[in-house]
């Protein structure tokens, strides 16, 4: 294995485990309800907001290259609707669990979702970084930094809904380490396979799942404790986080 390849995989599992930084507000002093409505807002702004600016935009990029504008707009609503479909199916048929607002179902749910973004996230982190180091870091700190709240909203909800921090940071890992996951399946087996319009399919059908985890679950959560002040202040600051994001790195 060559030093390009290890410096990848590097960089792939920094952008994952960075995850893991969401994870240190479970251990700030417990002001319980404005930590959570906060928090779970906050995560929903940043996951609508990176559908609508990196996932969507980033599908139909790839997609248009092998089909005319039209059929392309059409394939992402396809797959963002299978993805949709997908996070419901998930939804309802997820045991409520434990903790008071379903804050554990927000928590797996949540977890199940980043998961499946981080793959196909890590598989792109690879290959930059495989083909271009300078890419590779480009890339590694703009995803490291939308994945800090990512792990916020793993962490968070687990937290307060069973009460274990070891609970809420296995959880968080798990979902940060599915990146790394994503980098080693594409090293081993996938990367001759990899085209544009299958990532063109599978950013559309994450952006699906990610913007009905945003708008169904994470944001009625937070809207349910009724500050809606709080609410709506934590949504634009995730909202600015992200564009801000956008304007320094891209």
């Amino acid at each position: 294995m060559d030093k390009q390849v290890l410096y990848a995989f590097l960089l792939t599992t920094i952008a994952g485990l960075s995850t893991m930084i969401g994870c240190l507000f479970i251990f700030l002093p417990k002001k319980t309800k404005k930590i959570i409505i906060g928090s779970l807002s906050f995560a929903s702004a940043v996951m609508l907001t990176v559908s609508f600016t990196d996932l969507i935009p980033e599908s139909f990029g790839m997609l248009s290259k092998e089909f005319q504008l039209f059929p392309c707009i059409i394939i992402i609503l396809i797959c963002m609707n299978v993805g949709i479909i997908f996070s419901f199916l998930i939804d309802k048929y997820l045991p409520d669990g434990v903790g008071e607002n379903g804050l554990y179902r927000v928590g797996i749910i949540s977890m199940l979702a980043i998961i499946l973004h981080n793959i196909p996230e890590g598989m792109a982190t690879f290959m930059a970084g495989n083909t271009d180091i300078h890419l590779g870091i480009a890339l590694t700190i703009a995803i490291a930094l939308h994945n800090i709240p990512e792990g916020i909203s793993i962490s968070i909800p687990i937290y307060y809904a069973t009460g274990s921090k070891k609970k809420a940071l296995w959880y968080t890992f798990i979902s940060g380490l599915s990146e790394l996951f994503g980098a080693i399946i594409t090293y081993l087996f996938l990367k001759p396979f990899i085209t544009d319009r299958i990532m063109g399919y599978l950013f559309a059908l994450i952006a699906g799942i990610m913007v009905h985890i945003s708008l169904f679950e994470l944001l009625p959560t937070s809207w349910k404790y009724k500050c809606k002040k709080i609410t709506l202040l934590y949504f634009i600051i995730g909202f600015l986080f992200i564009l801000i994001n956008h304007f320094i790195f891209q």
